[in-house]
């Protein structure tokens, strides 16, 4: 295996890891910045406020892109196993 093989899958990787946990991060992401914006309008400092949105949020997040991220992890584990079967 040479140089050029592993930068490629170290760059497959990253993508991977970008598509599974992008759109988790993403509505964390969102549900703060709506919630954020709801306390600065309202002068409400409350530090708990954030917490359970945020983990209600994350977690139907998770339910509805499991399938999608269970895909993305698999094929890329496929294509792994394709390489090492290649190498041997």
């Amino acid at each position: 295996m040479n140089e050029i093989a592993v930068l490629e899958i170290a760059r497959e990787s990253f993508i991977v890891i970008l598509k599974v946990a992008g759109p988790i991060l993403f509505i964390g992401l969102f549900i703060g910045l709506v919630i954020a914006m709801f306390q600065a309008l309202t002068s409400l400092q409350e530090m708990t406020l954030v917490f359970v949105p945020k983990i209600i949020g994350i977690f139907f997040a998770i339910l509805i892109f499991m399938p999608f991220m269970m895909r993305v992890v698999i094929e890329f584990g496929e294509s792994l196993i394709g390489r090492i079967v290649l190498l041997s």
